[in-house]
């Protein structure tokens, strides 16, 4: 024996390359090696890889590596053909350094089960890591590795058996796992560290991909927790976190186990320095992630394991070290942790001030992990959140748009009676200098809560003209309806209030030349003015007293000679849109009952005249309507043009000013605008044809702003798919609300269309059983039905939410059969908060009187993922309308 020191390091080495004490090293073994020899001789030396990579690098154009690539493949090609290459492992690293770039080589893949079957390690390793990349399921090729991964299984040699576990793992079909399941679970058993881990994690992709084999490995699986080795620990913790997600009987199970996870995560936070773990100070933190992942499922919804781990999470929350990343990634699991499972009141406390504290930090990660992270535990525990307030505040000023847009979508969360005041300041001011993308998100959210939070109507009032002010066009649609219902509604010294403050905005804006970005603004203040402008030039007006906190006691009272000028700057301005201008146009033509002077009827009378000859029909038509008011019709001017009265509520009526803020600590519901999206042609044929109609039309009062139309073409077929529309029955057509003028209407209805206040359709008090449309997944729809005038019923939407869960994007979608008229209000909010509500009105009318049908469609996102629900309702009351 020469080299006797170095046996024991030989002996550890794969066959081929420990020769020297090999028993099968005989004249067989000679000749090959003979052979080998000659073969290098006789055949030309391929190019290397790093010489292959070296060429398609220096490319200079996708051409010149297309050749180089092509040229190599062609080589390659020809190597195939020799039974016997010498060169087959070198070939099929540059193949697979082509695939990698994206070029074609399927054509390598029976050289790869070549290389597989080949009795050499270094072959193994190359051919199978050309089998994972060249090999899928769908190629008839990947049936003819089983047998030979069933012979590798079964090697003396660990790292050939470590080769195929990791190959099985990776391209495992079905059957195949079913067939190599059991040497898997045999692997499990073995006393070898590196392939029991190896043998745990392939068990965890064969369970992913056949779940039905997960009992095999149960009994050898908990064995896994008693290993010493963490390499085995991290790899049983990973395989029963996948058992214990995909069956609600294992989850029950591995319960048992809490002790066992809680003892090895109390020692390795009591562990003393090991190099061998120590990641940063900190003891293998990546099994501790692990443990406290597992913990949280296991926990979840059962009070007794929450008990049994209580205590360690506490000591992981608190002598975790916070200085480096790796401590912080421990607290943010251990957080979630707390959050999820049935722990006490005063760990939750302590999870939420770990989350404040990262708020702090100077990683901008980390902070948006925070909020992100706040965002999603503020209904556990709103108070304790609430202490963090300042900080998410700050957060609003961050530079990243990432973190601001989490801190606003908390801080709207955060809004209750108590803080309203205060946390509007800060949203004004954040609404203010904010990027675009951020304005309509906010502006909608800020009118949601003024709504549901207001101390008073006046402090309402003020916050909305605020928010008129600085989100500009930005505003959702509804808001300006909204807003002038609140002003209709309100006394008659607060209506004067009003038309003081829109008046001195309007003028600042008509002066400055920004109205074009203030749209809504101006259509409030258009519809305002118009009907209170007596109370805005008459000096009898005591509203002057109501000075709010921008000090608007610097009010000058305009002339009425000066309020027509102001208009006719404005009407006059190419730059604004017809629909501000038809708010304008009626409202100067209302100011001609509430003026008093000859100078300023005149002047009026000329404007409107004007307009009779306008490009635009719509104004067109407004125009020459208004003139006869003038003429012919001047005797019924007072009486078209009076105060139009209160407009009725869509909700709950306003509060006094002396009533008292509610108390609840519920989150608001912030509501996403949806923008505007351009016709779509197959939408218009469906929706204007008098053969069906659909529930996103909306319904569009008088005075009220114009509705966006944001459903697809798609979502209406995909809806009305199943319903009976192929009744001959003719039924009327379906007006769609959007920004378009509609079409003149006939002569003799022209000034009652003009002019004639909307009155709501009164509902009938008696009471109908309510339908349940939907209840799945914690989500509940009920419709409650009402008989209303005319012989039509109205329905409201009720959708409540008993998960623990935001549904946020919530959109409800409604189809009828072509006998029927459907309009939809809008809703009432668009996120559903756990516990909360969103309702919206549907009126039906049926000129058949026939049974009512309903197919109904719900989308809506839970914890990031979309979710989409479609039902049919038919189980509406006999007599609705009868």
């Amino acid at each position: 024996m020469a080299y006797p020191m170095y046996e024991v390091d030989w002996s550890v080495l794969p066959p081929e390359q420990n020769r020297r004490f090999n028993p099968a090293f005989n004249i067989a073994t000679i000749k090959q090696v003979v052979n080998e020899a000659i073969e290098r001789v006789r055949m030309p030396t391929p190019t290397r890889l790093r010489d292959l990579i070296r060429q398609i690098r220096a490319a200079r154009t996708a051409a010149e590596e297309r050749s180089v690539v092509n040229k190599e493949c062609a080589y390659i090609r020809s190597t195939f053909r020799e039974e016997d290459s010498v060169w087959r492992c070198r070939n099929i690293a540059k193949l697979l350094y082509i695939h990698m770039l994206g070029y074609p080589a399927h054509f390598g893949q029976l050289e790869c089960l070549k290389l597989i079957a080949s009795p050499r390690f270094t072959d193994k390793r190359v051919g199978y890591l050309g089998a994972m990349l060249l090999l899928d399921e769908r190629q008839d090729v990947h049936l003819l590795i089983t047998n030979c991964l069933k012979n590798d299984l079964n090697s003396n040699t660990q790292f050939v058996v470590g080769l195929a576990l990791c190959t099985l793992g990776a391209i495992a079909s079905p059957e195949m796992a079913r067939d190599l399941a059991s040497e898997v679970e045999r692997l499990i058993k073995s006393p070898n560290a590196y392939i029991k881990k190896k043998a745990a994690l392939c068990a965890f992709r064969i369970i992913r991909r056949v779940p039905d084999l997960m009992e095999m490995f149960l009994p050898a699986t908990r064995s896994l927790l008693t290993e010493k080795n963490h390499g085995v620990l991290i790899t049983g913790v990973t395989l029963i976190t996948e058992m214990c997600e995909n069956s609600p009987d294992t989850l029950n199970h591995f319960k048992k186990i809490v002790p066992n996870l809680v003892r090895i995560l109390k020692n390795l936070i009591l562990a003393g320095y090991s190099p061998e773990h120590d990641v940063s100070g900190v003891s293998d933190p990546f099994l501790q992630v692990k443990i406290l992942r597992l913990l949280r499922i296991l926990g979840k919804n059962d009070a007794e394991a929450s008990e049994a781990m209580n205590d360690i999470l506490a000591q992981v929350a608190t002598n975790t070290e916070t200085s480096k990343n790796v401590g912080n990634t421990i607290l943010y699991e251990t957080v979630l942790s707390i959050m999820d499972i049935k722990s006490e009141s005063s760990l939750r406390v302590l999870a939420i001030n770990i989350l404040g504290r990262f708020l702090l930090n100077n990683d901008k990660n980390i902070r948006y992990v925070a909020l992100n992270t706040l965002l999603r535990t503020v209904h556990v525990d709103t108070s304790a959140v609430q202490r963090h307030r300042t900080t998410i505040l700050e957060c609003l000023k961050d530079p990243d748009v990432s973190i601001r847009r989490r801190a606003m979508e908390l801080s709207f969360a955060l809004v209750n009676g108590q803080n309203i005041r205060s946390m509007m300041k800060e949203l004004l001011t954040f609404l203010e200098r904010s990027d675009p993308e951020f304005k309509a998100h906010c502006s909608s959210a800020m009118v949601l809560a003024a709504e549901r939070y207001a101390p008073s109507n006046k402090w309402h009032l003020d916050t909305l003209f605020r928010v008129f002010l600085k989100a500009g066009n930005y505003l959702r649609d509804d808001t300006v309806s909204s807003t002038i219902q609140i002003v209709s509604s309100a006394p008659m010294e607060r209506q004067a209030y009003a038309s003081m403050r829109l008046w001195t905005a309007l003028e600042r804006s008509a002066i400055s030349g920004d109205a074009t970005e203030k749209q809504p603004l101006v259509q409030v203040a258009a519809w305002t003015i118009g009907e209170y402008g007596d109370l805005l030039v008459s000096e009898a007006s005591n509203a002057i007293s109501m000075v709010d906190e921008d000090g608007f006691d610097d009010f000058t009272r305009p002339s009425e000679e000066y309020v027509i000028d102001i208009y006719q700057k404005l009407l006059w301005s190419t730059q604004l849109s017809i629909t501000t201008k038809e708010y304008l146009l009626l409202s100067l033509a209302k100011l001609s009952t509430r003026f008093t002077t000859q100078p300023s009827q005149d002047k009026i009378r000329v404007i409107i005249d004007t307009f009779g000859s306008h490009i635009h029909i719509e104004l067109q038509q407004r125009g020459v309507e208004l003139s006869q008011l003038y003429r012919q019709h001047a005797h019924l001017r007072p009486a078209l043009l009076e105060r139009m009265p209160a407009l009725e509520a869509p909700g709950p009526a306003g509060r006094d000013d002396d009533q008292e803020p509610p108390s609840s600590p519920t989150s608001l519901p912030a509501s996403p605008t949806r923008p505007l999206p351009d016709q779509d042609a197959l939408l218009d044929l469906i929706i204007g044809s008098d053969s069906l109609t659909n529930g996103d039309v909306e319904h569009q009062p008088t005075q009220a702003a114009p509705t966006n139309n944001n459903t697809s073409s798609n979502d209406i077929l995909d809806l009305l798919s199943g319903l009976d529309l192929s009744s001959p029955a003719p039924a009327p057509a379906v007006s769609v609300a959007n920004n378009n003028a509609a079409p003149p209407a006939p002569a003799s209805l022209l000034l009652d269309g003009l002019f004639t206040a909307h009155q709501s359709e009164q509902i009938a008090q008696a009471e109908l059983p309510s339908v349940v449309a939907l209840d799945k997944n914690g989500l509940r729809i009920t419709l409650d039905v009402q008989r209303a005038a005319g012989g039509d019923a109205a329905l409201t939407m009720r959708a409540s939410n008993s998960t623990a869960s935001t549904l946020t994007d919530f959109l409800f979608q409604a189809a009828v059969p072509r006998t029927f008229r459907l309009d939809m209000m809008s809703p009432s909010a668009t996120v559903l908060p756990p516990q909360g509500e969103i309702t919206q009105v549907l009126k039906v009318n049926n000129p058949t009187r026939s049974a009512l049908r309903l197919r109904i469609r719900v989308s809506y996102n839970v914890d990031g993922n979309p979710v989409l629900e479609q039902a049919e309702v038919n189980n509406f009351p006999a007599d609705l309308f009868n």
